[in-house]
């Protein structure tokens, strides 16, 4: 018969020591959904929280960095983390990742999210910049593989040609989306030569599909970003806080491709329509040039015409007067004008007979004589 092997005997930090090592090598992250309770902020730097069901009760700690967004009590949860014994507080799991779980509890953190940055001023009309309409140069968010992106490309491409588009390359949903969704929108903006607009961009899905981009660190991201944004998420129906948080939301991806360029054959159409509208209004205004000209020819031809009548008038009137005034016309009637020898005009008898000697201009010429008794 075996004896029995002697018990091992530790100290309580021995046997937590041991437990963590045997939960380490065993489990050294787990993800567990259930109900929040307990939750609760201290310090505005650590979060303590309960996850429960309705047979048990598991403890969990972390950072405020983690958080998703606003919670509350009775939201479900799906919590990743490092389960761990504490050496005075016991069992509890160290937040790695918290995320909403159940399309109830995503709306309602998506609310209560929203509620806070709007507060905060984020989603104001006002700070609503304008796009750069044609871009040359676009910086692209999305999934590489993804009908979003695809959907986009082909439609920016059809409508609009020499862009120069740049892509980074991200997870559009699950647990690593938001960070890197973030990341790629720090990235473009501290290009030394950044894009004229970012693109933000997915195709639709499930509440839970979405929520990349109703947390917070994407919203934030969004809207510090010092390129203008367009966001383009799910369908039409879907709105999420980032679309928000945007300068311009577009309903789908082939619409932001739309919003964003020009149709060039329409540009094309328009430009044809402009010319022949152009052509036309020269000609019109050329035919009214041409009128008005000939219309002035006639009218100072006409103008002239009546000027040089008048002038002729009045100088053959004024040919008649000096006519009728010319002394030689008077003399031919007969009459006779008397001047002294100087040539002044002698007016009366009596300055006649006081001269020694006076001419008579007749019609015919001159004759000098002298009073009687001179």
């Amino acid at each position: 018969m075996n004896e029995p092997s002697p018990e091992v005997e530790l100290s309580v930090s021995q046997f937590v020591a041991l437990h963590n090592q045997v939960l380490e090598y065993t489990m050294p992250e787990v993800v567990i959904v259930g109900e929040l309770s307990s939750f609760r902020i201290s310090k505005n730097k650590w979060v303590y929280f309960d996850l429960k069901d309705d047979e048990a009760t598991v403890k969990f700690f972390g950072t405020v960095f983690q958080l998703p967004g606003p919670l509350e009590d009775g939201m479900l949860l799906r919590v990743r983390g490092r389960p761990r014994v504490h050496p005075q507080f016991g069992f509890s799991v160290t937040i790695e990742n918290i995320t909403p779980a159940g399309e109830g509890t995503i709306k309602r953190a998506a609310d209560l999210l929203q509620r806070k940055l709007q507060a905060e001023g984020l989603f104001d009309l006002a700070r609503k910049r304008p796009l750069p309409y044609p871009p040359t140069r676009i910086g692209i968010v999305a999934s590489k593989e993804s009908a979003a992106y695809a959907d986009f490309m082909k439609i920016i491409n059809v409508r609009w040609s020499g862009l120069d588009i740049s892509l980074i390359n991200v997870q559009v949903q699950g647990e690593i989306a938001p960070g890197q969704i973030a990341d790629a929108v720090a990235q473009f903006n501290q290009l030394p030569e950044p894009p004229e607009v970012l693109i933000l961009t997915r195709g639709g899905g499930s509440a839970e599909d979405l929520w990349a981009f109703n947390t917070e660190l994407v919203t934030r991201a969004v809207a510090g970003s010092r390129i203008p944004t367009l966001v383009a998420i799910g369908h039409e129906v879907d709105v999420s806080l980032a679309e928000l948080a945007a300068d311009v939301r577009a309903s789908t991806p082939s619409n932001a491709a739309e919003l964003l360029v020009p149709d060039k054959r329409a540009v094309k159409q328009s430009l044809t329509a402009n010319r022949q509208h152009l052509q036309q209004s020269l000609q019109q205004v050329f035919k009214h040039a041409k009128t008005l000209l000939e219309q002035a020819r006639r009218q100072l031809h006409q103008t002239l015409e009546h000027s040089i009548r008048r002038s002729r008038a009045s100088l053959e009137l004024k040919q008649q007067v000096l006519q009728l005034l010319n002394p030689q016309v008077i003399l031919q009637k007969g009459y006779v004008m008397v001047r002294d020898a100087d040539g002044r005009v002698v007016r009366t008898k009596k300055t006649a007979q006081k001269l020694s000697s006076f001419q008579l201009h007749f019609a015919d010429g001159i004759l000098r004589v002298k009073p009687e008794g001179k």
